[in-house]
C-alpha cells in the first residue's frame, strides 16, 4: 500500500525514477494494435538496456503481427499508483538475428533463452520517443519527461 499524500517530483526526480524502475522490473505491458480487431494488450517480460525496451514473444503471436503492420505501441509498468508509459515504434527482430549483447542480457536476466527453444521467437525493441510518468494528481502537470526520443530535466 502506498501512502495517499504524494509529494511533488521535479522532471529530474521522475527521469531518475523511471530509469530505475525500467532497469529493476520484470514485467511490462505491451498495447498494440490491428486494422480490423482493434487493441491487444498483453504483459511480457522485459529487458531495457539504457537506450531501448526489449521483449520477447511467440513469433507468430498476435503482439508480433500487429506490430509489424503498425508499429506504433505504447508500453506500460505494472503500477496504477507509480504510473510510467512509454510510446515508440517496435522493431521485430528473428530470435537467431538480435544483437547477442541484448539477447545475452535478456537470457541472463530471466534465465530463459528464447534462442535455444524448438518454436521461433521474435524480439521486439522499442526505442521510446516519448516517457510520462506521474504519481497521482499532484504530478499530472509535467508528466512528459521524454520528448521526441530525448530526456527532460
Amino acid at each position: 500500500m502506498h501512502a495517499t499524500e504524494i509529494t511533488r517530483r521535479t522532471t529530474a526526480e521522475r527521469r531518475s525514477d523511471t530509469l530505475e524502475r525500467l532497469g529493476s522490473e520484470r514485467d511490462i505491458w505491451v498495447s498494440t494494435s490491428h486494422p480490423e480487431h482493434g487493441p491487444h494488450q498483453v504483459p511480457l517480460w522485459f529487458l531495457w538496456d539504457g537506450q531501448a525496451v526489449w521483449m520477447c514473444t511467440g513469433a507468430d503471436s498476435a503482439t508480433v503481427r500487429n506490430a509489424r503492420r503498425e508499429p506504433r505501441v505504447r508500453l506500460a509498468l505494472p503500477d496504477a499508483f507509480d504510473v510510467v508509459l512509454l510510446h515508440g515504434e517496435a522493431r521485430c527482430h528473428p530470435a537467431e538475428e538480435v544483437p547477442h549483447e541484448a539477447a545475452d542480457a535478456f537470457a541472463g536476466k530471466f534465465g530463459w533463452d528464447p534462442r535455444t527453444e524448438g518454436t521461433p521467437f521474435q524480439y521486439l525493441r522499442v526505442a521510446p520517443r516519448t516517457v510520462r510518468a506521474w504519481r497521482g494528481v499532484p504530478e499530472l502537470r509535467g508528466r512528459v519527461v521524454m520528448r521526441d526520443g530525448v530526456w527532460l530535466g
